[in-house]
């Protein structure tokens, strides 16, 4: 057990390394790119590759690792997250604005598929260490994982602001490729030869990737449209309305989005205890319930924002509360696809599920930057109120706890 703790413990600190870049990245472009005088749909345009290459990796990546092994797709989405930092750190800010753009979205492309190797890997890779009969140490493990990634998201927030003002876009994002780079040779020499094989399983043809089951199908859909609410408002149109309306810098708008994401994770690591507190366990019901919910808060806000009742107290109040509901809606759907999961073809099953989450933040970041520049934060607002209200009419379709099983 000993052996199967310190790989886990090495698998962990990797992805920690990648998610904090990860975080920090994002913060990073989207604050220089505003300082440079890009327009918020310029800005979502830098994202959009890189939400499309989740949704690429995200099918393909289980089918890779189980013919390569899934040290070859940790190793690899390391490798590509260094040379990806390096390559955007020789962006020149004399460039002309539609090179700039090819030239990120292609990096941010290239970080996409990165991300998504990296976070396949490490949490399959529990599943592979754990020993069989561990009893419930898998549920401690992979709960401990899901619940740091946030929070460390959000320090990457914090990092990202802090180091675009201490060391300037370059330098930061050379630091950053240092750091990890720093961290795949300390994981590699340490880590030895676990998880170096492929799969031994029969391995599945490429077409059984996409779900059949219609729960996992109706999930994936509710989950699109609830994900895609989320980042409608908070990729691109909270951070330019605080930077721009508020005039905040780039300290403070990193630090705020950082500890809204840091206080959403440790939220979602509570949030199973709260779903579990009844006499079942959460269902279909308790998803429309939750969503709807979420759908109230949003409204409170656009409708505060748009009758000048303190907004700012409205936009920064409210996104907290916002972070509460949401965190809870994003913990019972990551139950529920575990629930109606089968359990020969879980790992497709969540991959396909994710990839769904993916095409629901490409929407998200399109719309962010269309609907901040067309009607500022209300108009993002009203249009993650449209996505909220189809993500609950989907989840009418939700079944009722007696469907609601985990499969063996």
């Amino acid at each position: 057990m000993s052996s199967a703790i310190r790989n886990y413990a090495l698998v962990t600190g990797a992805y920690w390394g990648f998610t904090l870049t990860d975080g920090a990245l994002r913060m990073l472009v989207l604050l220089h790119f505003h300082a440079l005088g890009y327009s918020a749909f310029e800005i979502a345009l830098l994202f959009i590759l890189y939400e499309v290459a989740g949704i690429v990796t995200n099918l393909v990546g289980g089918w890779l690792a189980q013919t390569r092994g899934l040290r070859f797709t940790l190793y690899s989405g390391l490798i590509l997250q260094i040379a990806s930092l390096a390559a955007l750190s020789q962006t020149q800010a004399d460039w002309a604005p539609a090179i700039s753009v090819i030239y990120v979205m292609g990096l941010q492309a290239a970080s996409g598929v990165a991300k998504d190797l990296t976070k396949m890997s490490s949490k399959s890779a529990i599943k592979v260490l754990v020993p069989a009969d561990a009893g419930g140490a898998l549920f401690k493990w992979v709960a401990l994982l899901t619940g740091s990634k946030n929070a460390l998201k959000g320090v990457g927030f914090f990092m990202g602001g802090a180091l675009l003002s201490w060391l300037g876009f370059s330098g930061a994002l050379l630091a950053m490729a240092v750091g990890l780079a720093i961290t795949l040779i300390a994981v590699a020499l340490s880590l030895g030869n676990a998880m170096s094989g492929p799969s031994e399983k029969i391995k599945p043809k490429f077409r059984d990737v996409f779900s059949r089951d219609r729960k996992i199908n109706v999930l994936s859909a509710a989950r699109l449209f609830l994900f895609g609410s989320r980042d409608i408002w908070f990729v691109v149109g909270l951070p330019v309305f605080l930077a721009a309306e508020l005039g905040w810098n780039h300290i403070e708008v990193g630090t705020y989005m950082a500890l809204w994401v840091i206080g959403y994770g440790f939220i979602q690591a509570f949030a199973p205890k709260m779903l579990r507190a009844g006499s079942h366990e959460p269902d279909g019901c308790t998803a429309r319930f939750w969503i709807a919910a979420l759908i109230a808060v949003t409204t409170a806000i656009a409708a505060a924002v748009t009758q000048g009742i303190a907004p700012q107290l409205a936009v920064l109040g409210g996104l907290l509360v916002f972070g509460i509901v949401f965190a809870v809606n994003s913990s019972l759907h990551s139950y529920l696809i575990l629930a109606y999961a089968d359990g020969d073809k879980v790992a497709m099953n969540v991959g396909f599920y994710y990839m769904s989450n993916a095409i629901g933040r490409l929407c998200g970041t399109i719309l962010s930057g269309v609907a901040y520049s067309y009607g500022g934060l209300v108009g993002c607002l009203v249009t993650s109120i449209a996505f909220l209200t189809i993500s609950w009419i989907i989840s009418a379709a939700l079944p009722a706890r007696s469907a609601v099983t985990p499969q063996s």
